[in-house]
């Protein structure tokens, strides 16, 4: 099955011009991600620059996107054509392991009637 449009979520309670139907419930996006030696090497280096640290916003990017996209999936699979109230969370599963989470609320929606 396609993964849901990405047009069709929203962090807020409701989605403007749509009503909800039916709640489905929470889907998830779980990405577990890594930076290896060599990629830590480099982001050395660049701290002793200062500002950006480019080699680990392009992971952390990376990582949300990824979990961003199983979501959709998530909530396609489960039946959902919307998702309210859509989340982001990272913990440290141990020292150089980040998980990064995407979560929300699958709906189906219908146009509001005018």
């Amino acid at each position: 099955m396609p993964a849901l449009d990405p047009s069709m979520v929203t962090t807020a309670l409701d989605l403007p011009g749509y009503r909800v139907a039916r709640n489905v419930g929470v889907v998830r996006g779980i990405v577990v991600r890594s930076r290896g030696a060599g990629g830590n090497f480099l982001a050395g280096i660049q701290t002793m620059f200062g500002g950006n640290i480019t080699i680990y916003s392009d992971m952390c990017e990376k990582a949300r996107g990824d979990a961003f996209a199983l979501l959709l999936r998530h909530a396609a699979d489960v039946g959902a054509n919307a998702i309210v109230a859509m989340r982001y969370d990272a913990n440290e599963v141990m020292a150089g392991v980040t998980e990064v989470l995407a979560y929300g609320t699958a709906v189906v929606v219908e146009p509001a009637r005018g």
